[in-house]
């Protein structure tokens, strides 16, 4: 048998040691520390409210539009892009501030994020609502007209509560700025 080297004299040694139950195991254990927190009182703030009707409108959005012929008329196919995308990101973002998983994460310039996002999403569904609405027709075999003008009506309603998360979200960015 071979005998384990000795240590030099002057040397450090590094000792570990292993555990018997495994870190999967014990990040799902009832005791464990790290289990989600859920802040039910962010729906009742301003942003939270807007975020849900966001939620709420831009499914309206990109639904009323997918029910009809969209892909014979490029424009629609920009405002699906546009109301599909923002819409996953914002069930993404919700579930982030409804665990409260941002406080998890501080490497992350949440206020910043949440500043470019609702910003970017201002911009392009106020583009994307100008775009559905100009691209509405009355034609003679049109059944698609009334879907498309609520869609109209529905991103517009959207871009203002983005514009609205946009302006809570500058004033949290420029409080986290100035301190």
């Amino acid at each position: 048998m071979e005998q384990p080297p000795q240590p030099r004299p002057g040397a450090q040694t590094v000792t570990t040691t292993t555990s018997s139950s495994s870190s999967f195991t014990a990040s799902f254990s009832p005791a464990g520390a790290s289990t989600l927190a859920y802040d039910r009182e962010f729906l009742r703030t301003a942003p939270g409210i807007l975020m849900l009707a966001e939620i709420v409108l831009g499914l309206l959005v990109w639904t009323l539009i997918a029910g009809t012929e969209y892909f014979l008329y490029p424009a629609f196919g920009w405002v699906m892009f546009v109301a599909v995308f923002y819409w996953v990101l914002t069930v993404f973002f919700l579930i982030i501030y409804m665990t409260m998983t941002y406080t998890r994460i501080p490497q992350v310039p949440w206020t910043t994020v949440g500043l470019c996002f609702n910003g970017s999403a201002f911009i392009l569904y106020l583009i994307a609502a100008i775009v559905d609405s100009s691209s509405v027709t009355n034609e003679q075999n049109s059944h698609n007209y009334n879907s498309w003008a609520a869609s109209s009506f529905f991103a517009f309603v959207v871009t203002f509560c983005y514009a609205g998360n946009a302006y809570f979200s500058f004033i949290s960015w420029r409080s986290r700025t100035s301190q």
